[in-house]
């Protein structure tokens, strides 16, 4: 989930719902309560911990935190370098993700199947967006974290998108890099408020709406391939804090057409083959999880 989420476009809710564990995630979350603090009071830590599935909480978010700090800066290289082969990877797991999901909804009607296109339409929007460049004041990184972690708990949102679109993705990823804890800190605070308020919500829909959610959140991962398409044009650019200048408006082009306009080898076979290496990756770890 922590690989996933530092790449803008990929959700590390995705992976948590393929690894079969999205569901007890919510009700974890969910759990931090007044409930909770009766039990912390009349019965004592280790009543608590078990309440909140404390251990599987703690795995998650090392996982998470190990990841995120130890890739952030491979993750930087190989989008500044390779960018064409990271999205095909990723696009061919988007697929499988979607179809995973899809295959959650046990009867498309025209509930589950409006709701669906409702998602792909909306992801489609976010997906967009041109990204912005925020002035990064200490109050924005938990600001920033709070809206954030509510994309990242969804599948097919993306986190990192999402921190694009508000400016602070750059930012973010650099007081990673640099161990800025104080900053980091804040991030991380402004995620706890945001998964605690948001995991309710999600967890309702789930329980009260499981079929048309399931095909919202399968709409979500069809509408964020429009992101993930790995050849792309800059239609127009934009100049940054650091002076550095971005692309601010892409659109996908066919390999071709990517050729003539930049020159650059679109290397469709290769890409080719790591979208469906993506592809299998998911289908085997869905196997995997399933025989578990």
């Amino acid at each position: 989930m922590g690989a996933a989420d530092v790449v803008p476009g990929v959700s590390g809710g995705t992976i948590a719902f393929i690894t079969g564990i999205y569901s007890r995630f919510l009700h974890a979350l969910k759990s931090f309560d007044l409930d909770a603090l009766a039990i912390l009071k009349n019965n004592g830590f280790k009543a608590f911990w078990s309440h909140v599935d404390g251990y599987f909480l703690l795995s998650v978010f090392a996982g998470l935190v190990t990841s995120a700090a130890s890739l952030a800066k491979l993750i930087t290289y190989l989008l500044a370098h390779h960018q064409i082969l990271v999205w095909s990877f990723f696009f061919g797991l988007i697929v499988a993700s979607f179809i995973h999901v899809a295959k959650q909804v046990k009867r498309w009607r025209w509930q589950t199947i409006l709701s669906c296109i409702v998602g792909a339409f909306m992801a489609f929007v976010i997906t967009t967006i041109a990204p912005s460049e925020a002035v990064p004041h200490w109050w924005m990184f938990f600001v920033a974290g709070a809206i954030a972690v509510c994309a990242m708990i969804l599948p097919g949102i993306s986190g990192s998108f999402i921190l694009l679109l508000l400016g602070m993705y750059g930012h973010v990823l650099n007081a990673v890099t640099v161990r800025d804890f104080a900053l980091v800190g804040l991030f991380l605070a402004g995620c706890v408020v945001g998964l605690m308020v948001f995991s309710r919500f999600l967890s309702w829909l789930l329980d009260k709406y499981e079929q048309v959610t399931f095909s919202l959140l399968a709409g979500f991962l069809i509408g964020s391939l429009n992101l993930l398409w790995p050849w792309k044009t800059v239609v127009s650019t934009y100049i940054n804090s650091h002076g550095v200048e971005k692309p601010l408006i892409q659109q996908n082009v066919t390999p071709m057409e990517f050729a003539s306009v930049t020159g650059i080898s679109p290397q469709t076979g290769l890409c080719i083959a790591l979208a469906l290496a993506g592809l299998l990756l998911i289908l085997a770890v869905e196997k995997l999880t399933e025989s578990k």
